[in-house]
């Protein structure tokens, strides 16, 4: 066990906030396998399922969502990775064998870049996987989308083609690269749902940390999120599988204003439209403090309760 997990666990009081209704699933979270966190240093030390098991035990969460971070050695932004391919495989692999470890409390996606070569044979190869089968993660931040270039319009068509046809729901970190200060706004969100969600018409779509990146919501973030609001209020039937998630800190550090924006954004999309979740479990954004913080917002009671217990058709 990790010692800053030992402090979390043993330091950390029930407020007021927290000893209310805690979530049933948090619909995204990852671990962390040795060889990432030294090819990233997304985290201090690996997490483990035994590590954030604890945590969510912590927090009162009962079960999670583990995105694998496979995509990670797939990003163009980053130097080359020898024998990339095969390090995608044994990270989807390692995140498959930990989440066998706790099969009642953790259910797994399979992460690649889609716009990799490789893309569709691994997603073949995670539907015969039985802990990766329920799904596909696809990062366009640390796979560098560009949802103005046809090529990767074209890439991410046949994924989300073939996940459709595997009956594997997607989860997909829409924001591109910011790195590469790549736009995000109305014009991004149209593409994405004029040009790549009809190839999926028939499983769930989660758009994380409510279009954005996590850490905040901003401007652009708005813009993006508003082309889905809009397609939801006129019954888009493009729009008719979307979910959104509020993980990442989409609610840390808000402005009033802000703050009151992200909720009528939330009551625009539909409260019944909206996974909690809580990214990954590093210092300062365990499950129970993410809770907590999203809490924050200016929400109902009864609107925090219906978050609580939405819990998305793969996790039933």
């Amino acid at each position: 066990m990790k010692r800053w997990i030992l402090v979390a666990l043993a330091t950390l009081s029930l407020s007021s906030v927290e000893a209310q209704t805690a979530p049933r699933v948090d619909h995204h979270q990852h671990l962390f396998g040795p060889d990432i966190v030294k090819l990233s240093g997304v985290s201090a030390s690996p997490i483990t399922a035994s590590d954030l098991v604890a945590l969510l035990d912590s927090a009162g969460i009962r079960r999670a969502l583990i995105l694998s971070v496979a995509y990670m050695y797939g990003n163009p932004n980053k130097p080359p990775v020898e024998n990339e391919y095969q390090k995608v495989k044994a990270e989807n692999d390692w995140t498959s064998q930990q989440i066998a470890r706790f099969p009642d409390r953790l259910r797994g996606f399979c992460g690649f870049n889609p716009v990799k070569d490789y893309a569709l044979a691994e997603l073949a190869r995670c539907a015969k996987d039985h802990y990766l089968h329920s799904g596909v993660k696809m990062h366009f931040g640390n796979s560098d989308i560009d949802l103005h270039n046809p090529k990767h319009v074209e890439k991410l068509r046949q994924v989300f083609h073939a996940a459709n046809a595997n009956r594997m729901p997607i989860v997909v970190h829409l924001r591109s690269s910011v790195t590469r200060h790549r736009p995000l706004g109305r014009a991004e969100a149209e593409i994405f749902l004029k040009d790549v969600v009809p190839s999926a018409p028939d499983v769930p779509i989660q758009i994380a940390h409510l279009t954005g990146a996590g850490g905040g919501y901003d401007a652009a973030t708005d813009d993006a999120l508003s082309v889905f609001v809009d397609a939801i209020a006129r019954q888009d039937p493009r729009a008719k599988n979307l979910y959104f998630d509020v993980s990442g800190g989409v609610a840390s550090g808000l402005s009033d204003s802000t703050a009151k924006l992200v909720a009528t954004r939330i009551r625009q999309i539909g409260i019944n439209r909206i996974l909690y979740g809580s990214d990954g479990a590093v210092p300062g954004n365990t499950p129970r403090e993410a809770w907590a913080a999203f809490r924050r917002l200016p929400l109902t009671n009864a609107e925090f309760d219906t978050i609580a217990n939405n819990v998305a058709t793969y996790m039933r």
